[in-house]
């Protein structure tokens, strides 16, 4: 996924209201638009470097856009937004290594009255759910982590992935880690143990679990490489 414009280099001053953060722009200050309701565990350190979309929309009500911090020398896109968007390139251009050469792509599907995945992929007349979680979390060099709090709409996404194998589909779930120089991927326990629970019991019934870490920089985000999922 290519930004449509260079991305604006500044200074994180601080976050607040979980949708806005402050930044330095050269001499001046200015508010952009933090697209991420998420925790953003370890990333909110004043004086990290981050990179801001301008926007040319004139009815925004923010003209910047908050997309990647640079956290314990990695960059990180926080921006959750992009990454169904990350992973339709991938997906689009045969870069997962399990779902190339796929006969249809449809985003954003119900599979039933509460709950829409976000890609429901067709290859040889088999039906696959995919649902994407966007990973930000690391706490060591090597290893990225979900979750970054308690989720338990993660937890019901879960269970229903289960649903949908009882009902003939295939079921992956995708945590695309946007973090830089990651190895490994693993569900954060300590966080949120029911979600640890639940993705056990979701392994077990048949959910595919894959783990890709991105390219990232102020052009473009990209999945690059498959990360090893350490739970397993």
């Amino acid at each position: 996924m290519e930004f449509s414009k260079s991305l604006i280099k500044g200074k994180l001053i601080k976050r607040y209201k979980r949708f806005f953060v402050d930044v330095r722009l050269n001499n001046n200050i200015v508010t952009a638009h933090c697209p991420n309701t998420g925790s953003m565990k370890g990333l909110l350190e004043e004086g990290n470097d981050v990179y801001l979309f301008k926007h040319d929309d004139p009815k925004r009500k923010l003209e910047y856009g908050l997309e990647i911090i640079r956290a314990k020398k990695n960059l990180v896109g926080v921006n959750t937004h992009r990454a169904n968007k990350i992973v339709n390139h991938a997906l689009s251009n045969n870069l997962i290594k399990e779902l190339k050469n796929l006969d249809k792509i449809k985003s954003e599907v119900f599979f039933n009255k509460e709950t829409r995945f976000d890609f429901l992929l067709e290859k040889n007349k088999q039906k696959i759910f995919i649902e994407v979680k966007n990973v930000t979390l690391f706490r060591n060099k090597t290893t990225a982590e979900f979750p970054d709090a308690i989720t338990s709409r993660g937890s019901k996404h879960l269970l229903t992935l289960i649903d949908a194998i009882k009902k003939g589909y295939k079921a992956y779930l995708m945590f695309l880690v946007q973090i830089q120089n990651m190895e490994n991927f693993k569900i954060a326990d300590d966080i949120d143990k029911e979600y640890y629970k639940n993705y056990n019991i979701a392994r077990k019934a048949g959910v595919n679990f894959l783990a890709y870490r991105c390219k990232i920089d102020k052009k473009e985000i990209l999945i690059d490489k498959k990360l090893k999922i350490i739970n397993e």
